[in-house]
């Protein structure tokens, strides 16, 4: 229970150590955005010049730190989670201490057994039958100890049918290493055999960018995997990190959005044999609706990208994280080519994976680019159907006219026949 305790503790403080940024932090009041807001001008611009806390630091670590846990009991629950995710110095420390403990335990209860039956007493004496065979003290005990948990059997030190106290321990020992084998050999399978390793050779662009593409103003930001061995069922997914005031006044820090890659069309679904680009359409469903060019760098948001997949030699399911801030984000540039054909092959330039070229991008918001399309296709839709219109109406009107007059003509031309026949 002691090295469960210390596990746990150690964990805790290694979760603290991977998640916490910079050794120093400094925990400001937490107050409302209006308080905020009216905060003194020094204090305001303080703040400004801090730098911006990220969610998901570029490695993929969640930069989150689980402050006041008082039930540390839970880690003992998860016993076998909480020592797969230690260290290795602290897991391969565990390791030794669980089978040495064991060892001396078991090895004092075999030279107690020999020392209250007085097996100690005789040694050299061959009409005596000890518990244990050539076990004349502590050291022995505990050799012999290490051969029946191990089941090594030298055949030096055995032990005897005159000694039921010693027979049971024998079976409670043999049952408790091999739980004891089964438990720490599993856990230094899953540390060994853990993807984590794999998700380091999955590689994200250093920026992402918004630029045109196939007439529509897109986010876009390029992956890669950098082994010659597949990812299998590769997906994608992107959240947008940001706070929010709901209508009714509530503020929900570090609110999580859907960033659509392709999910309906099956675009989130990724080959990934070379470098590929994923791209976010900018429409009315996206968050960057609203956003333009000037105000991009006045917003507070990150981007968190993951890909997933299985490995495809081990079958473990892989996931690499990154995440893109606003000062990140490169209004009208687009990536560089890496994808170039040779002869009878396809070359991957990786030294060109994170550059991009600056291109021709408007600098107003997708809302805007949409509202200034309306206004220029009105103008033009109206003056057609309504010189249409007025073309009917006039049409009609001399229609009548021509109606009216030939009734007219009509009624003179028969006064004047009932005149004459008169």
């Amino acid at each position: 229970f002691f090295l469960f305790s210390m596990a746990a503790n150690v964990l805790e403080e290694d979760s603290m150590e991977q998640d916490i940024e910079s050794p120093v932090t400094i925990h400001q009041p937490k107050l409302p955005k209006q308080a905020r807001e009216d905060l003194p001008k020094n204090i305001s611009k303080e703040c400004a010049k801090r730098k911006i806390q990220r969610y998901v630091r570029k490695d993929g670590k969640c930069n989150v730190h689980h402050g006041n846990v008082r039930e540390t009991y839970r880690y003992l629950t998860d016993i076998f989670t909480t020592l797969v995710d230690l260290k290795w110095r602290f897991n391969l420390l565990i390791f030794v201490m669980v089978y040495t403990v064991t060892w001396l335990f078991f090895g004092m209860i075999w030279w107690l057994i020999a020392y209250m039956r007085g097996d100690m007493d005789h040694i050299g004496d061959s009409t005596w039958t000890p518990c244990v065979s050539n076990l004349n003290g502590f050291v022995s005990a505990f050799l012999f100890s290490i051969e029946t948990e191990t089941t090594i059997g030298y055949g030096y030190r055995v032990i005897t049918d005159k000694c039921p106290e010693g027979i049971i321990l024998l079976l409670v020992q043999s049952v408790l290493g091999s739980i004891v084998n089964a438990f720490m050999v599993g856990c230094m399978f899953v540390k060994i055999s853990q993807p984590k390793k794999r998700a380091e050779t999955l590689v994200f662009s250093t920026n992402a960018v918004i630029s045109m593409r196939d007439g529509k103003l897109c986010l876009m930001f390029r992956v890669g995997d950098l082994r010659n061995s597949h990812i299998v069922e590769a997906s994608i997914r992107a959240k947008l990190i940001k706070s929010k005031q709901t209508k009714e006044g509530e503020f929900i820090p570090l609110n999580q959005t859907d960033i659509n890659v392709g999910y309906y069309t099956g675009d989130d679904r990724l080959f990934l044999v070379s470098p590929l680009i994923i791209s976010h359409e900018i429409n009315q469903q996206s968050p960057f609706w609203e956003i333009s060019k000037a105000q991009l760098p006045k917003e507070e948001l990150e981007i968190v990208v993951i890909l997933e997949g299985m490995v495809e030699a081990t079958g473990m399911t892989c996931q690499a994280r990154s995440s893109y801030v606003t000062s990140e984000i490169l209004w009208g540039y687009r990536f560089t080519p890496v994808l170039t054909l040779e002869d009878g092959f396809y070359e991957v330039d990786y030294n060109s994976f994170h550059e991009t070229y600056e291109t021709n991008t408007p600098v107003y918001s997708a809302k805007e680019l949409a509202e200034m399309a309306s206004r220029a296709e009105l103008p033009l839709t109206w003056s057609v159907s309504s010189k249409l219109d007025q073309h009917a109406e006039l049409e009609t009107e001399e229609e009548e006219k021509n109606q009216e007059d030939q009734n007219e003509r009509n009624g003179d031309v028969a006064n004047l026949e009932n005149e004459s026949k008169v």
